[in-house]
């Protein structure tokens, strides 16, 4: 004998069902416009500092600034999303990139260029810590990874079509790249400020009671969940944005005596497969949990990185980066993703903080590789960072096991019309 089910139970299944909010696929959208045109200036911009006939150290130095701005403005940025809300933040940080670049692009000498590329970090700060705030706050725990996954898709995506655009642009002008770079942000910055949801009364008056209630700084600190965070993500700019991003072009020149166009050609190589990997790598890290997805992904990259300097050729090397980009689909999700479960929907400081661990191992990291690299060797540079990724590993061993629960009351996906109440953020003893 056949029962039917009772009308309307796959209705309420499928309405039950947790999906991510549209402020998420928006930024998704703007991270693509936003990485398009840096991907477009960065292979420029050394070249067009040395125009102004300064050495190599000028160049480094306006690099350099970028990334320094960014580290001071960030612990700003947290009260800076609880006085303005983050989608006015978002907005204004962009801005404020799109105006210095396209200044850059005017600038008159070397001291005008080398300071608009550090306001330019101050907008990038602010949009960058705005912008995870948001992410993590308007999605359920059990979707984080998910969400994470699509907005670094958008980057991905944006990394890969910058640089090709970027040689086009340069065979015309060597400032019509930052004129472009301005542009995107543009779109980027009207993008967020039409389709982002804005905050209603019942929003804000929602946000001051997260805010009366939200999870004191120094209690996130203690969380064992945050701190390996925080040491994952300062793993991750030592080695993925120092170590690989500056010796691996020279590693390519230098040992395997191959064209400096190898470089790109690896490196689009390893981005498509690190894209592929987004999803299946977001979905393990929501369904297993962020503890595994650290400790394997951490261990292996390990292992991947110390091995690139003994590739015997750029085929191999190629396949090795490939594996480390499938490591980074875990790397650049799962940290973030516990952050969000240890600080909860209004985490603006505890997400500036975290994104300060990234910029300082970025800062650093470069200048100990190349002094490791010319000192002892390549296989000492990449070791360091080889180690710094084992210690991220093992250390993540102490976080709490499990699954984030599904908390489809803390996300605008699945409830629009009703504020995040305090008692549904996730507490310092969810995973």
């Amino acid at each position: 004998m056949k029962f039917s089910r009772p009308f309307g139970t796959d209705t309420r299944r499928a309405a039950a069902k947790p999906r991510l909010s549209r402020d998420v696929y928006v930024l998704g959208v703007i991270s693509f416009f936003v990485m398009v045109g840096f991907g477009v200036v960065i292979p420029v911009l050394p070249v067009y500092v040395r125009s102004f006939n300064v050495g190599n150290l000028e160049v480094g130095a306006v690099v350099s600034a970028f990334a320094l701005m960014r580290l001071v403005a960030s612990p700003f940025c947290g009260r800076l999303i609880d006085w303005m809300g983050e989608r006015l933040v978002l907005a204004t940080g962009i801005g404020i990139v799109a105006v210095s670049s396209g200044l850059v692009g005017i600038a008159a000498n070397y001291p005008q260029l080398l300071l608009l590329r550090g306001v330019g970090g101050i907008g990038s700060a602010m949009f960058t810590v705005s912008a995870m705030t948001l992410l993590l706050g308007s999605t359920s725990p059990a979707l984080r990874a998910r969400a994470i996954g699509f907005y670094q898709g958008g980057f991905l995506l944006g990394g890969m079509a910058g640089p090709a655009i970027g040689g086009l642009l340069a065979a015309i002008s060597l400032t019509a790249p930052f004129f472009f770079y301005a542009a995107t942000l543009a779109i980027a910055g009207v993008v967020g400020l039409i389709l982002l949801r804005p905050r209603t009364a019942q929003d804000a008056a929602g946000a001051a009671a997260e805010a009366a209630a939200a999870i004191p700084f120094r209690t996130v600190l203690t969380d064992k969940r945050y701190r390996a965070a925080c040491l994952a993500n300062f793993a991750q700019g030592w080695t993925s944005f120092g170590v690989r991003g500056a010796l691996i072009p020279v590693l390519i020149v230098e040992v395997l005596n191959g064209p400096s166009a190898w470089t790109g050609i690896a490196f689009a190589v390893a981005a498509v497969a690190q894209t592929i990997a987004l999803a299946p790598a977001a979905r393990f890290i929501d369904t297993v949990g962020r503890k595994p997805a650290i400790i394997g992904s951490f261990a292996a990259a390990a292992v991947i990185i110390f091995a690139v300097p003994f590739a015997p050729n750029i085929w191999v090397l190629t396949v090795l980066l490939c594996l480390y980009g499938v490591a980074s689909a875990f790397m650049g999700t799962a940290p973030a993703a516990a952050v969000g479960d240890a600080a909860g929907s209004r985490g603006g400081r505890p997400v500036a903080v975290f994104s300060m661990f990234g910029d300082v191992g970025a800062i650093i990291g470069p200048l100990a590789a190349g002094l490791l690299a010319d000192t002892l060797s390549y296989p000492a540079a990449f070791g360091v960072g080889a180690v710094l990724f084992v210690v991220a590993s093992v250390y993540a061993v102490r976080m709490p096991g499990g699954v984030p629960a599904i908390d489809t009351a803390s996300t605008p996906a699945v409830t629009p019309a009703v504020p995040t109440p305090p008692t549904a953020r996730p507490t310092a003893a969810t995973d």
